[in-house]
């Protein structure tokens, strides 16, 4: 149990830094008149390095195995985690009133939990 409260805790401090990264980055680029989805591509690239370099090195350090092996598992986390973050992403910028900032905290938030199961029990697993 202590061990998962650490790796829980590491992966929300780390997923944090990642999700601000993220976050800031869709809000530059819309700002420089890109679209919110197109936005959200190009600042998920560059949080997944912020990621999993945070989770290989601290989160699951202690049960990280082949850094290549779990970075390419990570990255399909990753990658399924994002087509699911933009699928909500796009649902909530249509079908609600919601600015768009508002909707995507909403969205990594809920994607983050999922994330962090698949991390914990596949992606850097021994």
């Amino acid at each position: 149990m202590i061990l998962l409260l650490r790796h829980a805790s590491r992966f929300l401090v780390v997923g944090l830094c990642a999700m601000a990264v993220h976050f800031l980055l869709v809000i530059v680029f819309v700002n420089l008149e890109v679209q919110p989805l197109v936005a959200n591509v190009f600042a998920f690239l560059a949080a997944f390095q912020v990621s999993f370099w945070g989770h290989s090195s601290w989160s699951f350090a202690d049960i990280c195995g082949s850094r290549g092996k779990s970075m390419l598992r990570f990255f399909a986390v990753a990658v399924g985690s994002f087509l699911l973050n933009e699928l909500l992403f796009a649902g909530l910028l249509q079908w609600t009133t919601l600015p768009y900032q508002l909707a995507l905290v909403l969205v990594l938030g809920f994607v983050a939990g999922i994330t962090f199961l698949l991390s914990k029990f596949w992606a850097f697993q021994v």
